[in-house]
């Protein structure tokens, strides 16, 4: 992936080489988002599956089972890494109360399960503990609060047209559906929407040449409208006049409220009357199988049947797959009965489809209908710009904002606040 990002965990290395010019090679030409929003983080790692879930009631189980649980059982439950055992002493996470002590002690109540983003579109549930998570990139849950907004980068597949970025108020894991490490670009840099992650010098440039309107969030409206992928990496082409900025910015304030889904006081992205998905058969317990019937609209969950249901949402994919079927898939993984060879706490799932992932598919459902409807404004915007004069990329160069140094690269220093470590110790961060 291209740029720099720094601050994982565990002393990790997250130093990546820099990328090559947006304007070598195939590809649209502009400035590169990794010098657009240099800093960057890595995916999570969780180091062990049974730390997330498609339902937060499978986590408080698996917590309940393995804290009842000792001696050589609660060891094999517990799935050791070298990066973390029972014996691990690590910092609680930043904005969180769980407990710090060793956890071959831990007894206590379940921590109250967080709602994450596994990939695009994708929400589930992870047990907020520092302990169970190889590397939990606490530089991100430090700078998650209510007004930040989480920037997804998307593995690239040749000629795929699916979108290469996504936005979430929720902390985002950063997986990727092809496989491929995606980047999570935090909007702001510090906590309370301070310091946006743009390049330094950026936004007065913008504002000289589109207007005073132009804020970090308007910034991240463009780049959801106009992003483009490339082979050295995703690509931002920016417009030569006021009005292509301010159509854009249009887009993509569409695009930012629809994926909101409601957070922040966004409006819930709804079809029209008529449009609406509804269950016309009930999903089984277990459902084996997903399918779609073009001619009805028809989305097949084994004998259950929803409906209607429009092909742009049915056929929306990211990185090349299909956003419904992964999204199945992960469900059906883990529900019903487990299998001879299921072992450990992964074992440990609803036997029934619950109700609460039917309403969830009703309104992946709506927002992969909506996204679908705007992706050819997003085409014709593209074309208008790879027809426009220049990138903007020559000019950033000239103001100096380009080439971005490397503090910008790195998180910012956060000095307001302490944060619980190893066996409970405080330190100033």
């Amino acid at each position: 992936m291209p740029g720099k990002a720094a601050g994982a965990a565990g002393g990790e290395d997250d130093t990546v080489a820099a990328p090559a010019a947006a304007g070598s090679g195939e590809g649209p030409r502009g400035p590169l988002l990794d010098d657009l929003m240099p800093w960057s983080v890595r995916p999570l790692r969780t180091g062990r599956a049974w730390v997330t879930a498609p339902d937060a009631a499978s986590l408080r189980a698996r917590w309940d089972r393995l804290v009842r649980a000792s001696g050589e059982e609660r060891e094999r439950l517990f799935a050791p890494t070298r990066a973390r055992t029972q014996q691990s002493a690590v910092a609680a996470l930043p904005g969180r109360s769980g407990a710090t002590g060793r956890f071959a002690r831990e007894s206590g109540p379940c921590p109250e399960p967080v709602r994450i983003l596994h990939g695009p579109y994708d929400e589930q549930w992870l047990l907020p503990d520092h302990r169970l998570i190889d590397v939990a990139r606490p530089e991100l849950w430090r700078v998650a609060d209510d007004h930040q907004l989480f920037l997804v980068e998307h593995g690239r597949v040749p000629n795929d047209p699916g979108p290469p970025v996504s936005v979430t108020t929720l902390l985002p894991d950063g997986h990727s559906p092809a496989g491929r490490p995606g980047r999570v670009r935090p909007l702001y840099r510090r906590p309370g929407g301070l310091e946006p992650n743009l390049a330094p010098g950026l936004l007065p440039v913008l504002r000289a040449r589109y207007g005073d309107t132009v804020t970090a969030e308007s910034v991240l409206a463009w780049i959801l409208a106009a992003a483009r992928p490339s082979p050295a990496g995703c690509v931002v082409p920016l417009p030569a006049d006021a009005a292509r900025w301010a159509e854009g910015v249009g887009l993509g304030r569409e695009l930012l409220r629809l994926q909101l889904r409601g957070a922040r006081g966004a409006e819930r992205p709804r079809l029209p009357g008529g449009q609406r998905p509804y269950v016309r058969a009930a999903v089984p317990p277990v459902p084996v199988s997903l399918a779609y019937e073009a001619e009805e609209g028809v989305l097949v969950l084994g004998t259950g049947r929803v409906s209607p249901v429009p092909a742009g949402a049915w056929d929306f994919r990211v990185s090349g797959v299909r956003v419904l079927d992964l999204w199945f898939e992960r469900r059906a993984a883990v529900c019903g009965a487990p299998g001879a060879g299921a072992a450990g706490l992964d074992a440990v799932r609803p036997r029934a489809w619950p109700q609460e992932w039917t309403s969830e598919l009703l309104e992946l459902v709506t927002l992969l209908a909506l996204l679908a409807e705007l992706r050819p404004r997003q085409e014709a915007l593209a074309g208008a710009l790879a027809a426009g004069p220049g990138s903007g990329e020559d000019e950033l160069r000239e103001a100096g904002v380009l080439p971005v140094g490397e503090a910008a690269r790195r998180p910012a220093s956060v000095l307001d606040h302490q944060e619980e470590g190893p066996d409970g110790q405080f330190a100033l961060l």
